[in-house]
């Protein structure tokens, strides 16, 4: 028989136990969801921080309070017992690394705030972000109308804001220009000098829902005392310059915040290049895990090929013996039951493969992040249903092609 005609005979096998094939064929699907799904997210979202790192700046670290990861509510309550960064600590900082040729950017936030103009507010669930001149080219944002905020915004602590695209629409009704109209935020009204391009969202969060106003202004009104700290963005040319910037920063902020010579950092200091190598770690881990996951559900699933190609071969044992009678060889045997199993596999895969990728889009889009096919992760699970197939269709594939034709012929 040849290749086609085994693959036709395994189908014909399969409608003869249409329900034990169906739960195999489920099981074998259920692993490959697991894999190509979890897989599939964690590619999208390696994708997505990638595209953020080169988008703020491959060569830029940050000096905040505490780590930009934190894996315990004890470690929480440890960085915040720590002294906040203060603005004047962050303006001492930004004026001694004046002529260093690094780009130092400051900004703070709170959240939650509602944001209101004329008879329309927004959800109190907008970030109040301040920034001075430096934070929208460090940190990558452009403008869709207007202008950023400038230096003379800063130093003058104008009361003017930039705001987010999400706060446009809900504000500023379609053909509606927000550019000199003002917002009110809690008792304080800015003028509107700029939108900000739409962004997306990113892990399920809105990167547009956001306004942005001088930081001398938030800190006087909007800073709330025991958890407001400046977060200070440092950009440097090249990764020697940035390594050279790393180095004096730790001093300078050690001098500012007078920490003594045996005492630790009482601040945090990361590249962002590091927090993204942390985070795509930790969706390596989870990739695996799902893999991990679906290889279970593949074991399982082989168990159930290893039955079914069973009782396929003690139903057929007088078609195989017939078979053999008219020159049937052991190989050719061998061959035809192999294939049966690896078409099984291979048939729940494929099914497996296009949910695990509808999962994938489902999750992506649920966090915001764009979708990327999980090709390598699709081709891998193939790969790991035909060894499924191979492997727990192989003894049963093997007492066929070993079934004496004498008794075979004799069997009812």
């Amino acid at each position: 028989m040849r290749a086609a005609e085994y693959i036709v005979s395994a189908f014909d096998t399969f409608r003869s136990q249409p329900v034990r094939t169906a739960l195999t064929l489920i099981s074998i699907a259920i692993g490959i969801v697991a894999i190509v799904g979890a897989g599939g997210a964690a590619s999208a979202l390696e994708r997505s921080l990638s595209d953020e790192l080169t988008a703020s700046g491959a060569y830029t670290f940050m000096i905040q309070r505490q780590p930009s990861i934190i894996t315990s509510g004890e470690q929480w309550r440890r960085y915040m017992r720590r002294r906040p960064i203060s603005y004047t600590q962050a303006l001492e900082y930004k004026r001694r690394m004046e002529g260093t040729g690094g780009i130092v950017a400051l900004y703070s936030f709170s959240s939650n705030m509602t944001i209101r103009a004329g008879d329309l507010h927004t959800d109190p669930d907008v970030t109040l972000i301040g920034g001075d001149e430096a934070f929208f080219p460090l940190r990558n944002f452009q403008l869709a109308a207007g202008r950023p905020l400038v230096a003379e915004d800063i130093s003058h602590a104008r009361m003017v804001a930039v705001i987010g695209n999400d706060v446009r629409q809900e504000l500023f009704p379609a053909g509606t220009d927000p550019i000199g109209k003002e917002i009110q935020i809690r008792n304080y009204r800015f003028v509107v000098v700029g939108v900000l391009a739409p962004k997306g969202g990113v892990f399920g969060q809105s990167q547009d829902n956001m306004v942005v106003v001088p930081i001398p202004v938030f800190v006087r009104t909007y800073a709330e005392e025991w958890r407001y700290s400046v977060t200070i963005f440092v950009g440097a040319e090249s990764q020697p310059h940035l390594e050279q910037l790393f180095d004096e920063s730790i001093g300078i902020m050690r001098s500012i915040r007078n920490v003594r010579p045996t005492e630790e950092n009482d601040f945090e200091i990361e590249q962002l290049a590091s927090i993204v190598a942390q985070m795509n770690s930790f969706l390596r881990f989870v990739g695996l895990f799902g893999a991990f996951c679906g290889a279970i559900a593949l074991v399982a699933a082989g168990v159930g090929i290893m039955n079914i190609m069973l009782i396929s071969v003690k139903e057929r044992t007088r078609e195989i013996g017939i078979r053999k009678a008219i020159g049937a060889t052991v190989r050719s045997i061998l061959w035809q039951f192999l294939i049966e199993a690896v078409v099984l596999c291979q048939v729940g895969a494929l099914g497996g493969i296009v949910l695990g990728i509808g999962l994938s889009v489902l999750l992506t889009t649920v966090v915001g992040v764009g979708f990327v096919i999980p090709l390598g992760w699709a081709v891998g699970s193939m790969a790991a249903c035909t060894l499924v197939g191979v492997s727990f269709g192989a003894y049963p594939a093997w007492r066929a092609a070993k079934l004496s034709p004498i008794e075979a012929l004799r069997y009812e």
